[in-house]
């Protein structure tokens, strides 16, 4: 048992069954589960960015199965799970881009809401799972109260995506509500997370991706809120936390606990976008330059977001390693040895890392 709570002998051999699994944070689980020993099935569309971490480090051939399928197809769902033989439960497959969701909200609205609908119907009916981690988002939160949220705080949902996690939020809670009661040997919680950055990710419409891509074309950085405050993190915590909870959840150690938890960074990582973008800029020598968006379709976004992580520091013993410059190092590490190296011998080696700090 490490200081941070994680038991990595508690995965050794446990079978795992992954939503989501080829996007960029489902691709960090299952090298991270895979490292630790447990027998994997994914279960997502395919990556929508070229490149990606999932094909990059060959997730595909690292897990037991990699099933390419849409989460809102219940009877093919149902099937793959109960072929999987699992015990436990991450749910990550989602729409995740606030932008996209106001180009395309009835996807993120299916996608959001049916699919988690659906993975709650799968668990009711499925009893062999005994602990599942669904992943929401650290925007399900009242944004217009300019405060540090805890998990009893007021839920919003003022633009598509946020508002389809939002129902999800609700969902989960009816089920809990309806058909898990406290002495149900079927354990389930909801996670948000912060604004995860990390080696690998390719995907559209996020900061450090637009970033490598500056340096590759323009050498500079256009930035649309360069003075939003955002809880950034390193992907390997909020994952590390989600195994916590997920162990804790199994072996029923949290009776009585409203399982909802936040996994944000300590308050010293909430910076500007404008922060982030000048330590990459000095390290890749590139320029940044600020504009505000012409685009109207898109709203503003909140300017300050940051999360309590009291609650899972009490409970589940989980506490931030890595402040914000070191997971913008070890960003910066992961390009540079991308050059040489294979992706999942990087990754495998920076989780190493982070379980040993």
């Amino acid at each position: 048992m490490s200081k941070k709570g994680l038991n990595i002998n508690f995965w050794k051999n446990k079978r795992v069954f992954i939503t989501g699994h080829t996007g960029f944070k489902g691709s960090w689980l299952c090298i991270f589960l895979n490292l630790l020993g447990a027998k994997i099935v994914g279960y997502a569309l395919k990556p929508k960015s070229r490149p990606n971490l999932f094909d990059l480090a060959n997730v595909g051939k690292l897990i037991e199965k990699s099933i390419i399928a849409d989460v809102r197809d219940f009877k093919r769902l149902k099937k793959e799970i109960k072929k999987s033989n699992a015990n436990i439960l991450f749910h990550l497959a989602a729409q995740p881009l606030v932008r996209y969701s106001y180009l395309e909200p009835k996807e993120t609205f299916d996608t959001n809401i049916f699919g988690t609908l659906n993975i709650l119907e799968c668990i009711r009916k499925i009893k062999k799972i005994k602990s599942s981690i669904i992943i929401t988002t650290d925007k399900v939160y009242d944004i217009s109260k300019n405060k540090v949220f805890k998990e009893t705080d007021k839920l919003g949902g003022i633009d598509p995506y946020s508002a389809s996690k939002v129902c999800c939020e609700y969902l989960f809670s009816s089920y809990m509500n309806s058909f898990f009661s406290k002495n149900s040997k079927q354990r389930l919680a909801t996670v948000r997370a912060g604004n995860v950055i990390g080696g690998g990710d390719y995907s559209e419409d996020r900061l450090i991706p637009d970033i490598y891509a500056s340096a590759r074309k323009t050498k500079k950085i256009i930035l649309r809120n360069s003075q939003s405050v955002r809880p950034w993190q390193h992907v390997l915590e909020p994952l590390s936390g989600y195994l916590i909870l997920a162990e804790k959840l199994y072996n029923g150690q949290l009776k009585g606990q409203i399982q909802n938890w936040n996994f944000g960074p300590n308050l010293s990582s909430c910076k500007p976008v404008r922060y982030i973008a000048e330590m990459f800029a000095k390290s890749l020598g590139l320029k940044i330059k600020a504009i505000k968006s012409k685009n109207k379709i898109f709203k503003s976004e909140t300017t300050l977001l940051r999360l309590s992580n009291f609650k899972s520091k009490k409970y589940l013993k989980w506490y931030p390693k890595w402040e914000l410059n070191k997971s913008i190092n070890k960003i910066l590490e992961w390009n540079k040895e991308k050059r040489n190296k294979k992706a999942l011998y990087i990754c495998e080696k920076q989780i190493r890392g982070f379980l040993k700090d």
